[in-house]
């Protein structure tokens, strides 16, 4: 390309090209441009030397100078259009001679936005200033190179004739210093207090300063795990994925193989075909990943991909990424463990200052270092700074000789487990507290320090003491269950011909207070009875689907004499409420004893509402504290007064049996016990809300269901004394019993076949011609039971009806306390009149 610089010679031309055939010679680097010697003086002295040769060697050597250069070289003229390049140029930029030469150069490499620079050096160069720049040009097909530019005007004889730049490429420098750049930035991200996910982002980032990385992601593997997860995802296709276990997705590719790829739609498919990998997530059309090292493992992989033709990545991208990778390995095993640090530093942190039980550092001596809520709380203080002024030999201590006792064991370099002593509170209570600690040698502390924690266990002893007395409770409990037959008996007879007595005796018959006080007597034994069976929660629940309201509505009567005139009584019903299954009576049970409950908490007087609605709880809604309720669609009944309240520790003891606030003599205890135990046995749950002087709102939940209502079943006065006519087979081991419920029955009209036992019976009904309307049997006999009996009866007799009777509660007719769907029973004692009446009821029902 030598021919598109000649031009005839002159003294200057003569002196540059001794000046360029010398610097050949020598083989040494020409510093100073072209345009350095063509601005010299057209005077130069030539020495004797250069004379000799002639000028078209001088010109040949001036040609191979410039077409060696490393640098690209144009002759411009005065507009600035090209009239001489070299071969580097076209390499560069990529335009021949024949595209290049005739064209304007800043029409030709200049970029768009570069307007203004270009006038600039157009302005320096026409005032025959030399220019020197880092700036950028455009490529042939587009792109953006950074050069360094060296520009001066050609002058011969005083007179500018042309302009001679050169263009040196120093991308690989400019990338150089960008990935240094980009190191250092990550080295002080490492550094800083940033979260994972900041130092993600600003990596990112860095990152997308160097290459293409619209679409960039980070994924680590935990060997403990077996988990890829992408901790940090940015994609325009698709979202973060979850972590998973290892496939045969790319990133698992580089995880496995430790090796850099760059995939395009080729290498994808082959690697496919060869079973190494699968589509997972969204296709891209390039996709490059760089495995993150520590030591000789790979632990992660950094990703760019792309989705589109016009951000195609290349070999360099792979080298950017692969070179990045490097330190970001680093910086992310740094974070990584400075995260971890800080997260264990934050848990154990958290678990001392969320530990329920006290935890404390003290001196040798005892003095208190550091506390933990938990500890404040114990002591009754409001802040740290109060209990670690106190002298806990005196002011924590219940026994100084307790605390010289136990430090005395540290200073001897002692474990102490379980030591229980007694500690005093800020308003001067006694607590029992148990303590566990350990001396501990830090490099970090001056002196040797204690480590214990406290656990307050006065509420332990004293739930201890409950619990025995609560198994001593249970004891009695099962004591009556166990004598409930026999006693049941007993005072079914006593109660049944008195009630006889009294129906034949007349009232002015001397014998007829006698009778009554007998009468009474066996009412009052009747309900001790059945107080003990209801503190054990042994009680027999018949459920059945019901409403709420209508029970409410019904004790509203009954409610108003009880509570007294100077206490208000309001009702707030929802008139959608939902149903219900459970045993009327004992809700009307509950209402009552939280309406009591209520009463003995206004003595001046206020007010009660009782309030019912529909209630949906979803997981959500509960908290942990009621992590125990299943979630689901709930009856809500509730109880609020205005009474002077319950503080915390009352409302975690009100359900215990025997557990009271009455003054002696005035509260059994048992109240809200029977409560919870209903509400409990109906698969509902009861919950408290309390303050002090706010008052106190007892809320019941009671599962919904979609039946429809069950109605009482119970026949009119008429029907229970009109009696009947039917066959009733009685069986009864109990001969008292057996000739009270005979007679009783005989009375009322009915034709009675009576058995001592289940095989009696059957002989009996086989012996009989005519149909068994009832069978009417006790549940425990010695040999075949009630329930025995009653399925081999009705395999014969189906449209025979049975009614049990029993005085116990926990029989072969009841599951968990609750009757089974379809069961006729009459608890013993009862009464002649309950008798009539549930046989006519149980004959008239529909089978």
């Amino acid at each position: 390309m030598g021919d598109h610089i000649t031009q005839p010679a002159t003294s200057a031309e003569l002196s540059r090209a001794k000046f360029l055939r010398e610097a050949l010679q020598r083989r040494t680097q020409v510093v100073t441009g072209p345009a350095d010697i063509v601005a010299a003086s057209a005077e130069a002295v030539v020495p004797s030397s250069l004379a000799t040769e002639s000028a078209e060697v001088q010109r040949a050597y001036l040609e191979q100078v410039v077409e060696c250069a490393p640098e690209a070289i144009t002759i411009l003229d005065r507009d600035f259009h090209i009239t001489r390049l070299n071969s580097e140029f076209t390499r560069i930029f990529g335009f021949g001679a024949s595209e290049a030469l005739g064209q304007r150069v800043d029409t030709l490499i200049v970029p768009p936005d570069r307007g203004a620079e270009t006038c600039w050096i157009a302005d320096l160069l026409v005032k025959g200033r030399k220019v020197v720049l880092e700036t950028k040009r455009q490529r042939k097909d587009g792109t953006l190179l950074d050069v360094f530019i060296s520009a001066a005007p050609i002058v011969i004889n005083g007179e500018q004739v042309a302009m001679c730049v050169l263009y040196r490429d120093i991308s690989e420098q400019k990338r150089a210093e960008a990935l240094h750049s980009a190191l250092s930035r990550i080295t002080q991200k490492t550094s800083s207090d940033d979260d994972l996910q900041q130092f993600y982002a600003a990596v990112h980032g860095i990152v997308g300063e160097l290459m293409y990385a619209r679409n960039f992601y980070i994924a680590l593997y935990d060997p403990l795990t077996q988990l890829l997860s992408f901790p940090y995802f940015e994609d325009e296709g698709e979202g973060g994925p979850a972590p998973r276990k290892l496939g045969k997705g790319l990133t698992e590719y580089v995880l496995r193989t430790g090796e850099p790829l760059l995939c395009g739609p080729d290498v994808f498919d082959e690697l496919v075909k060869r079973g190494e990998v699968e589509l997972i997530g969204a296709a891209s059309l390039d996709w490059l990943g760089v495995p993150l090292k520590a030591g000789s493992g790979t632990f992660g992989v950094v990703v760019a991909q792309s989705y589109s033709g016009s951000a195609r990545f290349s070999q360099k991208d792979k080298e950017i990424l692969q070179f990045v990778s490097q330190q970001l390995a680093s910086a992310i095993e740094y974070k990584r463990n400075e995260e971890a640090l800080r997260r264990s530093e934050a848990r154990y942190r958290s678990l001392v200052q969320s530990a329920v039980y006290g935890i404390y550092r003290s001196s040798l001596e005892g003095r208190f270092f550091d506390v933990n809520p938990a500890l404040i709380m114990m002591l009754g203080y409001e802040s740290a700074e109060e209990v670690l002024a106190l002298d806990p030999k005196s002011d924590v201590f219940w026994d100084p000789g307790e605390q010289a006792r136990v430090m005395g064991e540290f200073q001897r370099g002692t474990r102490l487990d379980n030591v229980e002593v007694r500690w005093k509170r800020k308003d001067g209570s006694a607590i029992t507290v148990r303590l566990s600690g350990r001396v501990v040698n830090s490099p970090a502390e001056t002196a040797e320090v204690v480590e214990i924690i406290a656990e307050d266990i006065t509420e332990r002893r004293v739930l201890e003491n409950q619990f025995r007395q609560a198994q001593k409770m249970e004891a009695v409990g099962r004591l009556a269950g166990g004598v409930a037959h026999d006693f049941n008996n007993l005072l079914m007879v006593i109660s049944g011909y008195t009630e006889v007595l009294l129906e034949h005796t007349r009232k002015s018959n001397p014998l007829y207070p006698k009778i009554e006080a007998i009468h009474q007597a066996t009412d009052r034994a009747t309900t001790l009875t059945r107080q003990l069976l209801a503190f054990s929660r042994k009680q027999l629940l018949e459920l059945k689907v019901v409403d709420l309201n209508v029970i409410v509505e019904d004790m509203e009567r009954l409610l108003r004499p009880l509570i007294g005139e100077n206490i208000e009584l309001q009702t707030q019903l929802a008139r959608d409420l939902g149903r219900t299954r459970a045993d009327a009576g004992q809700i009307e049970q509950v209402i009552m004893n939280l309406a009591v409950n209520s009463k003995d908490a206004m003595p001046n007087g206020g007010k009660i509402t009782i309030q019912s609605g529909n209630a949906q709880l979803r997981h959500d809604d509960l908290g942990r504290e009621y992590s125990y309720i299943k979630p689901g669609e709930y009856v809500v009944l509730s109880v609020s007064d205005t009474g002077h309240g319950m503080d915390k520790e009352t409302q975690l003891r009100i359900f215990e049996p025997f557990f009271t606030t009455k003054e002696k003599g005035k509260g059994t205890g048992l109240g809200l016990s029977t409560v919870y135990g209903i509400i409990k046995q109906s698969g509902g749950y009861v919950l408290v809300e309390s303050e002090l002087q706010r008052g106190t709102t007892f809320r019941i939940y009671l599962p919904r269901v979609e039946d429809a209502l069950e109605p009482v079943n119970a026949t009119g006065a008429s029907s229970s004394q009109n009696g009947g006519s039917e066959t009733v087979l009685l069986v009864e081991d109990e001969e008292s019993v057996r000739q009270l419920v005979r007679e009783t029955l005989e009375s009322k009209g009915y034709k009675v076949l009576e058995a001592d036992h289940g095989e009696s019976a059957l002989h009996i009904v086989s012996r009989h011609s005519g149909k068994i309307d009832m069978l009417i049997t006790d549940v425990v006999m010695p040999g075949m039971s009630g329930r025995e009996l009653s399925a081999q009866l009705c395999s014969s007799y189906p449209h025979t009806k049975v009614l049990y009777l029993s005085g116990y509660t926990e029989d072969a007719i009841a599951h968990e306390g609750v009757l089974e769907s379809g069961t006729a029973f009459l608890q013993k004692p009862f009464t002649l009149q309950m008798l009539a009446r549930k046989v006519r009821e149980v004959l008239d029902e529909r089978g």
